[in-house]
């Protein structure tokens, strides 16, 4: 055979040999977890020989960017039944080397919860069957396991026939799990925080294969879970959280304006207002390309709006905080806070609570997104620029949800989540677009870079704050688990945490010290040595 030809027929050779490799360690990894005493892997153990393996990988999926052939794929899809096969995965994992993904909804932005940037052999753990829901009336309070989605949560609780809510995001189908471990902001943020601010207990399975729950897991690791993003302590298996008042009716409006409507103006007056509204009344604003009446390409501004109370004390309220907004009582809708779930996450009117519990993905799509959080008002004049930007885009939405309220009297140090007061609006960027060619990837995620570095002088700054829950490899990643470095990865880390960062890397030298919860913008353990900290070691930090 000439040289040329073996050339040729190297790269498919090497193919074939890491397909080997990896059904070798797949069926390694399969009879460990096989010695589990009482245990029947087929019924939660799913490999690439299984026919239900790729339909499970991609069914809760929302982001088609991760979800192509070229993409890495694990070795195996667990999906727990009962905590121990958790234990055992994490030990059969460790023993053969194998990293973990860990997913609850599958909402994750980069696709770390399902898949691997560095080639190294993972498995996923995919908690969609622990999603049971307890409810204590009694004590306001729930237990809900990682699993469930916020829909889920939200229907049980309209179920009790009580006022009691919980305050988390707008979309049905994210993960309970992955959302209240990097913080989870929804429309009664200004009211009662984030959902992590909300949990009073947890039980987490960490890299030793042990249960632990707040008391057990000591107060540094339970500080660190809520907020400090999920996967890099261990695999969170359940919160117990505080329930909230909701009253009986709700008041919601949703009321757009163009540019040529004077959009802008009452954009530019809510940036100085909408932090310092009543903590009832939560108006976020969305931005969008539309077409005006003479069917140009404008923007328009739409301000989406959730009241604790009624249409009435809606009105009173806007006419004195807000009038240039110039909200009619016609504009509004009363309902119920459980109705209210299906308002923002943009179902059809008349639809039944009942989808709630349905995890099924309304609509899968591509996309890309950054986030921003701006502590000055935009300066008026610099909008034009801004709208300018946006339409180089092709279907580019910029949302803007207020802070103030109770994130004004919350420490920034209480909980990971540090963009507390002194921050008017966090901004997140989003492009959505439909076909899976290189060149319609590349065009946004250009776009998406571009738009970001413009937004560069009107933002936080020292440094430029991010949220953790729309994750982002462009602020940069770990090497790989033997590089990770905590300089490394204090490019982004101090961008998600900002000073939080320190701690949470000294939380995670003491429960994972040997990194083995490990993924692209993981926590890096910093290990205190003897001569920095006297003992080398440290029980409060």
């Amino acid at each position: 055979m000439e040289l040329n030809d073996i050339t040729k027929i190297l790269p498919y050779l090497l193919v074939a040999l890491m397909v080997l490799l990896s059904s070798a360690l797949a069926d390694s990894f399969l009879r460990c977890l096989s010695q589990v005493p009482n245990t029947t892997t087929s019924d939660f153990v799913f490999t690439q020989n299984d026919t239900e393996y790729s339909s499970l990988l991609h069914s809760t999926i929302i982001n088609l960017r991760f979800s192509t052939s070229v993409m890495p794929k694990p070795l195996a899809i667990i999906t727990p039944l009962t905590y121990s096969h958790i234990q055992s995965t994490i030990l059969c994992s460790k023993h053969f080397n194998i990293q973990i993904r860990i997913r609850s909804g599958g909402h994750d932005y980069a696709g770390l919860s399902y898949t691997s940037y560095d080639q190294s052999s993972f498995v996923v753990l995919d908690l969609q069957e622990l999603r049971s829901i307890t409810i204590e009336s009694g004590q306001n309070t729930a237990w809900v396991e990682s699993g469930a989605t916020l829909g889920e949560l939200y229907y049980w609780l309209s179920q009790e026939g009580l006022n009691l809510g919980f305050p988390s995001g707008i979309c049905a189908t994210v993960g309970v799990g992955g959302h209240i471990s990097g913080g989870g902001f929804g429309t009664m943020i200004r009211k009662y925080g984030l959902a992590a601010d909300n949990v009073i207990d947890a039980r987490i399975v960490d890299a030793n294969g042990r249960v632990l729950d707040r008391e057990s897991m000591g107060e540094d690791l339970f500080w660190a879970i809520r907020g400090g993003g999920g996967g890099s302590f261990g695999v969170v298996v359940a919160w117990k959280v505080n329930l909230v008042y909701v009253p009986e009716k709700v008041t919601v409006f949703s009321l757009s304006k163009t540019i040529e409507q004077g959009g802008s103006s009452l954009f530019n007056r809510w940036q100085y207002i909408g932090h310092n509204l009543s903590e009832d009344l939560f108006i976020r604003v969305i931005i969008l390309p539309a077409l005006n009446k003479a069917g140009n390409r404008t923007m328009q501004i739409i301000f989406n709006s959730m009241f604790l109370g009624t249409v009435d004390k809606l009105i009173e309220t806007v006419t004195d905080s807000f009038p240039e907004l110039g909200l009619q009582e016609s504009d509004c809708s009363e309902m119920s806070w459980i109705e209210s779930i299906l308002f923002f996450d943009n179902y059809p009117e008349g639809e039944s609570i009942d989808v709630l519990i349905d995890r099924t993905h309304k609509a899968k799509s591509y996309f890309n997104a950054k986030s921003d959080y701006v502590q000055e008002p935009i300066p008026e004049e610099k909008l034009e620029d801004i709208w300018k930007w946006c339409l180089e885009g092709e279907r580019p939405i910029l949302i803007m949800e207020p802070h103030g309220g109770k994130m004004n009297e919350i420490e920034e140090t209480r909980i990971p989540y540090p963009h507390r007061k002194g921050y008017l609006y966090s901004i997140q960027y989003f492009e959505q677009w439909q076909d899976d060619t290189i060149e319609s990837s590349e065009k946004r995620n250009s776009w998406m870079r571009k738009m970001y570095e413009n937004m560069t002088p009107y933002v936080s700054k020292d440094p430029r704050a991010a949220y953790v829950n729309y994750r982002d490899l462009d602020l940069g990643q770990n090497d790989n688990a033997g590089n990770t470095t905590y300089l490394n990865a204090m490019k982004w880390g101090n961008k998600y945490f900002g000073d939080n960062f320190e701690r949470l890397a000294m939380v995670k030298g003491v429960v994972d010290p040997d990194n083995f919860f490990f993924y692209e913008q993981s926590i890096p353990p910093l290990i205190m040595s003897e001569e920095n900290c006297g003992s080398g070691s440290y029980q409060s930090l």
